[in-house]
């Protein structure tokens, strides 16, 4: 799961970043606000890779999409961005779960067919 989680966010981190370039044209918004919460934002994308497997990680995760959608008041691009990136979070939650689930299954099962004097 972590290996599909941290995937996910760091292409969020890039889609921030580039969404912070777009913002910054914005001329109802001030240049050091646009890159405050990008930058923040994309801090968050760095900091969960690491924290993904931890208790609250996912739930920040999801803190994260609703996040990235909501920006869409700003950038209208990002509404569909973070739709997208949202569904791309599910599914590496979702699959990355199963994937952790069979590795641990066959570790269990090389564990059973191991002699135990090897």
């Amino acid at each position: 799961m972590r290996t599909l989680c941290s995937s996910t966010l760091i292409g969020e981190f890039f889609v921030i970043g580039f969404a912070g370039l777009v913002a910054m044209k914005q001329p109802d918004l001030s240049t050091s606000t646009v890159w405050l919460v990008s930058g923040i934002a994309m801090l968050l994308c760095v900091l969960l890779c690491g924290m993904v497997t931890r208790p609250g990680g996912i739930a920040l995760g999801w803190v994260l999409q609703i996040a990235l959608v909501a920006s869409g008041v700003f950038v209208p691009t990002m509404y569909f961005m973070g739709v997208i990136f949202a569904a791309l979070w599910w599914a590496s939650v979702h699959y990355g779960r199963k994937i952790d689930e069979a590795k641990a299954r066959f570790a269990a099962q090389a564990a059973e067919n191991t002699p135990s004097g090897a």
